[in-house]
């Protein structure tokens, strides 16, 4: 049967009430789930790999920071790709299931953070490891419920990170483990944005190209060990980005109002960074650590893609995770043309083999995440804050 409620990346803005505040209202949680404020405590850790990724990035770029966040500077990709995403993705695909064992899956995740954290980082690559198994179980239940291609493309995207971590937990360095990872995010993402599409109606021919395009991305990854694997995979993701801007519901909800909009206008931009970093990685003849073109693609992905989906779904996701109120805000756009105004600055700074501009784009990277969390509050404790009225 299909789980209606949401994961990552199942916004409800196509559906015509979107806008309407109950789709912001807690709802009751589903039988054998778990209560709200155990799904807040999963979240602290992935919060926390979040908070001390962002400083390890900065620690990268030189930017002064706290010695004991410093000292994670060569965790700033694990604890943000599986420290925070792997936390969140695993608690919304739990909170999808409505199943006390699925959420086994977050709390290994959240336990790998803090021994990263703790600078146990072998430990943490198994504890994600056991992690993603379990997520891989969950998304396979899924498929169970429901056969259809977003559902295995979701499930693909847990083999990812399975895959990613094992090499990590194995070989001690993440950088063969980074395009797992990323694919593991791209893959769930796309799977979802997938099942919106139905929206739209795709045709067989449509939903064809896009196995394909997940098949070339695949291969793309198996065969990263030779020098042209990683420009198979990027003309994968440059072909997905086009996909998904045809394709993507998002083209026709831009026109909306409030909520509505601002989700479209966070996932048009995120295709179109999609298409930037797989445009660098064929450009730059794939992947290669320590170059500008690396952190060009990366950022691109993770900041221009990942991250404005973050955005734009966090509105409807965190409600439906937590139980909480978080109404639309028009200063949601703040923090979002902030995020891409300094992706631009740091990929403009890659391309002219400025360090100034990169440090520079990269702190106001992390002042775009850190606005949006505060928005995130803000709207949430107002939400909450009893209505007076005038005597």
């Amino acid at each position: 049967m299909k789980d209606d409620r949401p994961v990552l990346g199942t916004p409800q803005e196509s559906d015509p009430a979107s806008t309407a505040p109950a789709r912001n209202a807690p709802g009751p949680a589903s039988s054998g789930d778990v209560p709200p404020r155990f799904r807040a405590a999963l979240l602290i850790p992935g919060f926390a790999g979040l908070l001390v990724g962002m400083g390890a990035g900065l620690a990268r770029l030189a930017w002064t920071v706290p010695a004991n966040v410093a000292s994670d500077a060569a965790l700033h990709g694990p604890l943000m790709l599986c420290g925070f995403f792997g936390v969140v993705i695993a608690l919304e695909r739990a909170v999808a299931i409505g199943r006390a064992w699925a959420y086994a899956a977050p709390l290994a995740a959240g336990a790998g953070t803090i021994a990263a954290v703790a600078g146990e980082a072998r430990a943490a690559g198994w504890l994600f490891v056991a992690g993603s198994v379990v997520l891989v179980i969950a998304s396979a239940d899924i498929v169970r419920r429901q056969k259809a291609l977003f559902t295995v493309t979701i499930a693909l995207g847990a083999a990812c990170w399975t895959v990613g971590n094992a090499l990590w937990a194995v070989a001690g360095s993440p950088a063969e483990a980074v395009p797992w990872w990323f694919a593991f995010l791209v893959l769930t993402i796309a799977g979802e944005r997938l099942e919106l599409s139905r929206f739209l109606m795709p045709s067989a021919l449509a939903k064809g190209v896009f196995a394909a395009i997940v098949a070339v991305i695949g291969a793309g990854l198996a065969l990263a060990a030779r020098p042209w694997g990683m420009q198979v995979c990027a003309a994968g993701l440059v072909a997905l980005a086009a996909w998904l801007a045809k394709q993507d519901i998002a083209r026709r909800t831009v026109t909306k109002q409030g909520l509505t909009r601002f989700i479209a206008v966070c996932l048009l931009a995120g295709y179109a960074w999609l298409a930037v970093a797989g445009s660098v990685m064929l450009a730059s003849g794939g992947l290669s650590a320590g170059t500008p073109s690396y952190d060009a693609a990366l950022h691109a992905l993770g900041l221009g893609f990942v991250f404005s989906m973050v955005f734009g779904h966090a509105p409807i996701i965190a409600p439906a995770v937590l139980r909480v109120r978080m109404p639309y805000h028009p200063a949601f756009y703040l923090p979002l043309a902030l995020l891409h105004l300094s992706l631009l600055v740091r990929v403009a700074g890659d391309a002219r083999g400025s360090v100034a501009w990169v440090r520079v784009g990269g702190l106001l990277n992390g002042l775009a995440l850190a606005a949006f969390i505060v928005s995130m509050v803000i709207a949430a404790v107002r939400a909450e804050r009893p209505t007076t009225r005038a005597v």
